[in-house]
């Protein structure tokens, strides 16, 4: 089954408190799931991988095995894509769990968006910042 992924992170403070919003839909864009999580203190980058890792397992638990990933973390999206090497060792771990759990798919794709167009996993990042901050 094809999937839409949409994962967003943020900190406040960089680091700082951090979440995760994530809005998974079919292709036809009806919401499957959408979740959000407190991440605790976080750099943004680690709550943008967080996210994905979120959203990943979301669709692995809802049958998705085809799956286009949106972020608009451009970071993110060209160091899973190879085009940049991934040198903090702390976003190493996270690529890693990415790629592992990417083998559980029968194709993921990742793609950059601008902040714009992912505007439903930013809300829930910020609401949940606002709820606890």
């Amino acid at each position: 089954m094809k999937g839409i992924l949409h994962t967003d992170g943020g900190s406040r403070g960089n680091p700082g408190p951090g979440a995760a919003g994530i809005v998974l839909t079919n292709q036809n864009g009806e919401v499957i799931k959408e979740k959000g999580e407190f991440l605790g203190v976080c750099t943004n980058n680690e709550a943008e991988y967080k996210a994905l890792s979120f959203g990943l397992a979301l669709a692995l638990e809802s049958g998705i095995d085809d799956l286009d990933c949106y972020l608009d973390s451009e970071l993110v999206v060209k160091q899973l894509k190879g085009l940049y090497k991934v040198k903090n060792s702390g976003l190493s771990l996270y690529s890693a769990k990415i790629k592992q759990l990417e083998t559980k798919f029968k194709k993921v794709t990742y793609i950059h968006i601008k902040r714009e167009l992912n505007k439903q996993a930013d809300k829930i990042v910020n609401e949940i910042l606002d709820r606890r901050f």
